[in-house]
This record gives structure tokens, C-alpha cells and sequence, in this order.
């Protein structure tokens, strides 16, 4: 694509969401977009896996669905003390979905921005995890889901008294309610703020390559490409791993 207007506006065009609306009322086409088509890719994917599954010699697709499926089982019978046959389908599904947004962020820079010029979309921002507003949609998801649980398992006047007489009693209750407060309003936040800041760091570190001469981008662009496979992993991981905990603590019942 054109760098008129010199890097900086290169670089903000990449990073600018293709949007509709004002204020808390914007929408981000782009992330809405391709959350649902990553979506539906994961769901034909294990769909299409589970109607051909076999019992004799699995194929390539049925293995990686297998391999999946007993990692994320793992996790969770490492990480989750209660009984629920939401947790592991849960887990499968952000471990999954997460990894793809990440994945999103090793296509060239330039190649879904340009087909989308074609197409007359001024702007287009493909990485979902790079839009704080994705997120922090899944993020406050899993924090609704605590909330779900903790009820559920402990029952509204269980849940009340954990926030508001832990952990330093009943006399401190409202030092208490202030502490429980801030513990779980971190939770989302922490979730939501890391995958963002990781992903998005990643991406712009993308786009200052582009920007370099066309020599020098392949010595850059591969070993930086091949560390940041690591980093989509890890942080689908990451998110993961921390929804599998909260929701074992949410079922907890002192």
C-alpha cells in the first residue's frame, strides 16, 4: 500500500478500525467481522472433524482435533476443582478462537488492507486481539461467567458474605467489599489489557518492518515472524489457563 504521508501515517492507517457510529455507540466492523468468521472456521472445522471421525487410521485433521481436545482436557483437570460440562467445551473454544485473532497477525500487512481498497473499505484492521474492544469483550465474558458461578455455587447470600467478610472478617466489612472489589474488577481487566498489549505490540513491530527497505524486511520479518508464533500461542494459552482458574474459584464453596 501507499506510505503517503510519510510512516506515521502509515502506520496509523493500519492501526485505525474500519467503523460505524460515534462514541460508545462505535462499532468496529473489521473485528465484528472476522471474530464471527474465525468463529465459524473453528465450529465447520470440529464440526466437519467429529461427522468423519473414524475409529481406524485418523487423518491429519482429526489428529490435530484430537491433540487439541486432550491438551485442553489436561488444563482443565489440572486447573479446575468443581464439575461442569461447560468448563472443557469453554476452554477448547477460547484457547481456539483466541489463537486464531492471533494468528491473523502473521499475513503480510498490506494484503487484506489492499483488498479491502479494492472493495472501497478506507480502513481495515484484521487482528481482532489488536482492538481493545475485542479484548475486553471476551474478557468481561469470562467475568460474567464468574459472577454465574460464584451465585450459582455458593448461593447469593454465600457470595455476599465472601464479599464482605473476607479475608479479614466480618468487622472489616467494608475494607473487605473495597479489596474483593478491586480483586475481581482486575480480573477482566488484567485478561482483556494483556492479550491487547502483547498483540498489538506484535503487530506494530510488523508494520515498522514494512516500512523498511524491500532488502532488508525478509532479515527482519522471518526470525520476527517465526518468535511471534510463540507469542500467539502463549498468550491464547495464557487466556485460557487464567478463565480455567477464576472459574475453579468461582466454584469454590468455603
Amino acid at each position: 500500500m501507499s506510505t503517503e504521508g510519510g510512516a506515521t501515517g502509515y502506520i496509523v492507517h493500519h492501526l485505525t478500525p474500519l467503523s460505524v457510529g460515534e462514541g460508545f455507540w462505535t462499532l468496529h466492523l473489521d473485528t465484528l467481522f472476522f471474530s464471527a468468521f474465525l468463529g465459524g472456521l473453528f465450529i465447520l472445522f470440529f464440526k466437519t472433524v467429529a461427522e468423519r471421525a473414524t475409529s481406524g487410521v485418523p487423518g491429519l485433521a482429526q489428529n490435530i482435533a484430537e491433540t487439541l481436545v486432550e491438551f485442553v482436557d489436561t488444563q482443565v483437570k489440572d486447573s479446575f476443582h468443581g464439575r461442569s460440562p461447560l468448563i472443557a467445551p469453554l476452554s477448547l473454544t477460547i484457547f481456539c478462537w483466541v489463537f486464531m485473532w492471533n494468528a491473523m497477525d502473521m499475513l503480510p500487512v498490506d494484503l487484506l488492507p489492499m483488498i479491502g481498497s479494492l472493495m472501497g473499505m478506507e480502513y481495515m484492521r484484521v487482528v481482532p486481539s489488536t482492538d481493545l474492544n475485542g479484548t475486553f469483550a471476551l474478557s468481561i465474558s469470562v467475568f460474567f461467567l464468574i459472577f454465574f458461578y460464584s451465585i450459582k455455587v455458593k448461593g447469593l447470600l454465600g457470595f455476599a458474605k465472601e464479599m464482605t467478610c473476607t479475608p479479614f472478617g466480618p468487622k472489616m466489612m467494608p475494607f473487605n467489599l473495597l479489596l474483593k472489589t478491586v480483586e475481581e474488577l482486575a480480573k477482566p481487566i488484567s485478561l482483556g489489557l494483556r492479550l491487547f498489549g502483547n498483540l498489538y505490540a506484535g503487530e506494530l513491530v510488523f508494520i515498522l518492518i514494512a516500512l523498511l527497505p524491500p532488502v532488508v524486511q525478509p532479515l527482519l520479518g522471518f526470525p520476527w515472524a517465526v518468535f511471534h508464533i510463540l507469542v500467539i500461542t502463549l498468550q491464547a494459552f495464557i487466556f485460557m489457563v487464567l478463565t480455567i482458574v477464576y472459574l475453579s474459584l468461582a466454584h469454590e464453596d468455603h
